[in-house]
């Protein structure tokens, strides 16, 4: 009985829970490029820059995907 209680208030999509699933992934993404780029340049400092701008072609990619994440449903509807 609890359970259809339960159910019963439950309104509204589950879209919502799939944008938020969706930025979940590049969120933890941009997060570990960044991290790594900045061990890399701790080990490396003279490399700097081109380390610098290959993280931010990581980090372009990965907010691509999370783009493309949150328009699919959209063009599917």
């Amino acid at each position: 009985m609890s359970a259809t209680i339960l159910a019963a208030g439950v309104t509204g999509s589950l879209a919502v829970v799939g944008y938020g699933l969706a930025a979940i992934g590049p969120g933890v993404g941009i997060g570990l490029v960044v991290s790594k780029t900045i061990e890399s340049i701790a080990r490396q400092p003279e490399l700097r820059s081109t380390l610098q701008s290959t993280m931010w072609l990581g980090i372009a990619f990965t907010e691509a995907l999370a783009l493309i994440a949150i328009a699919t449903p959209f063009f599917l509807k």
